[in-house]
């Protein structure tokens, strides 16, 4: 079995996507959660539930203007982001082959569930306590 090559329009987007820089995608976010009636700390607890980074650590990588690339490389990928499915930007994200985009859509699709006023709890997969 060969291995599929990708279209040089679908490479050029997954290099532009890791390319791009948190920091620069960052305010975009919380501009989209805010004026849904979402709060900022509610937004840090989703990239911390995915990335496993905490608060300092967020703002380090967005002063040091890391790219996304960067950004998953320092990431602890929560183990239930494979959970995350569903379309973000056209795209059904379990599709996703390069999995650096598709780490970047898991964080895309979170900050939409947050925006669209989804519970914590089912932003957070597999997070809630057994009752």
């Amino acid at each position: 079995m060969t291995a599929k090559k990708q279209s040089p329009a679908k490479q050029s987007t997954d290099d532009r996507i890791a390319s791009l820089t948190f920091a620069s995608v960052y305010p975009h976010y919380v501009a989209k959660v805010e004026k849904k009636g979402r709060t900022k700390k509610e937004l840090h607890a989703v990239i911390t539930w995915l990335t496993g980074f905490d608060e300092r650590m967020i703002q380090k990588l967005i002063d040091e203007q890391a790219t996304f690339e960067t950004f998953f490389k320092k990431a602890k990928l929560n183990p239930n982001a494979r959970l995350i499915t569903g379309v973000i930007c056209g795209y059904r994200i379990e599709e996703i082959e390069n999995p650096l985009t598709r780490q970047v859509r898991y964080l895309d699709k979170l900050v939409d569930e947050l925006a669209k006023g989804r519970a914590m709890e089912k932003i957070l997969r597999g997070s809630e306590s057994a009752t």
